[in-house]
């Protein structure tokens, strides 16, 4: 009987990202940044990464940021049509994708997916943030009902055998609800970028501030912050609430602080730079995520670097994994609830403090470079035949 051989698996050597936005989009988010962060990491380890994406105003339709090749076409809707042919194209040696030969394609699904396994089989790999079941009425009555017969039925059994990888456990469970079998199911959690040193070192603020960071967008339903600082500035004195992040949504925000006669104690800060973003953390003393549905909530882990606990819905998902309830920050079952508990932590130091503290130590846990050698693990499974599962 001859000795057998063992032949190492073949290292991922090119990857192509899909996504219907960057991070330089207007209305780019978490989920951008998680794609952009572990490109990023896996083209300085070598990797040949492109990213497909999306055109918006004043965007280069090429550049490269940060080792990633960003090729952008089409908008909201366009960009996976034109993405689906230039992949076609691809195959034989025409169009803008011609160059790419990737050994694995990441397959981004934020509520509709690029069907890469039509073009790349089991190389396609599945990127799901978390499941859109209540965003989709937004949409409006026919594309919400199509985009959920998508999402629900259509992609996990288009994807049957693929690899799937989202950021939370929660957003695990919710793929395996919807038919995806847990075997091909891989958690590869958000990294978190350092805060600027400087900003660590400032006081907070001699005044209670609530902050919220996040895009501005009816499924974050900041409304509800808007509404918790009317009912708590009788009884609050001084009670500022600074929102960092923009959107689509941001005029009618500024509308129902008006209607809610909160105006002077509200600041609407925009899209900032990341100085000013975490110095606005760094001087709060509550962070509120009142988001209906989250993957994961990487604002949760960057407020948590400046000792800062967060309070979010329960029912949101994706928070139950970076929020440890009672432990870093607290979940909450409704609006009620949620003015009750963050008028807690606004008039019990001791508790903020505990809280802010352990949140601080747990944000250490993550990295993007953490983030993308997990994922580096997953992709080299797959060129290699095989599937992971679970937090990797």
């Amino acid at each position: 009987m001859s000795p057998s051989t063992h032949v190492s698996p073949r290292p991922v050597r090119s990857v192509l990202l899909l996504c219907w936005r960057d991070t330089g989009h207007p209305q780019g988010g978490g989920s951008e940044t998680y794609l952009q962060r572990i490109g990023a990491r896996l083209a300085a380890s070598g990797v040949d990464v492109t990213l497909r994406t999306a055109r918006y105003p004043g965007a280069a339709r090429r550049e490269v940021v940060d080792g990633v090749a960003i090729h952008r076409a089409g908008g909201p809707y366009g960009v996976y049509v034109l993405a689906m042919f230039a992949m076609l194209a691809a195959r034989i040696g025409l169009g803008p994708l011609r160059g790419v030969r990737p050994d694995v394609v990441l397959d981004t699904q934020n509520g509709i997916p690029f069907l890469a396994r039509v073009v790349f089989g089991r190389r396609a790999v599945v990127l799901v943030h978390h499941c859109h079941r209540e965003q989709w009425p937004v949409a409006g009555p026919v594309l919400s009902r199509v985009g959920w017969f998508v999402e629900s039925w259509l992609s996990p059994r288009a994807h049957r055998g693929n690899q799937y990888v989202t950021v939370s456990l929660p957003s695990a469970r919710d793929l395996a609800d919807l038919g995806v079998h847990t075997g091909d199911i891989a958690v590869v959690r958000n990294g978190v970028d350092e805060a600027p040193a400087d900003t660590l070192a400032a006081p907070r603020a001699t005044t209670p501030t609530i902050a919220v960071l996040s895009r501005l967008v009816p499924h974050k339903q900041i409304e509800d912050v808007l509404d918790a600082v009317a009912r708590l500035l009788p009884d609050v004195p001084g009670l500022r609430l600074e929102v960092l992040g923009g959107g689509w949504w941001d005029d009618k925000l500024v509308a129902h602080a008006t209607r809610l006669g909160i105006t002077d104690a509200v600041v609407f800060h925009g899209h900032v730079d990341e100085w000013t973003k975490h110095g606005v953390l760094q001087r709060s003393w509550v962070h509120v995520l009142p988001s209906r549905k989250e993957g994961w909530g990487l604002a949760v882990i960057e407020a948590a670097q400046h000792g800062v606990p967060t309070v979010g819905y329960r029912s949101s998902g994706g928070l139950t994994d970076s929020i440890v309830d009672g432990v870093t920050g607290l979940l909450v079952d409704d609006l009620d609830d949620l003015v009750e508990r963050v008028c807690r932590l606004l008039s019990d130091p001791v508790l903020r403090e505990q809280l802010g503290a352990k949140a601080q130590v747990r944000s250490g846990e993550f990295s993007w470079q953490q983030s993308a050698d997990a994922m580096r693990t997953v992709l080299d499974a797959v060129v290699d035949g095989r599937t992971v599962s679970g937090l990797v």
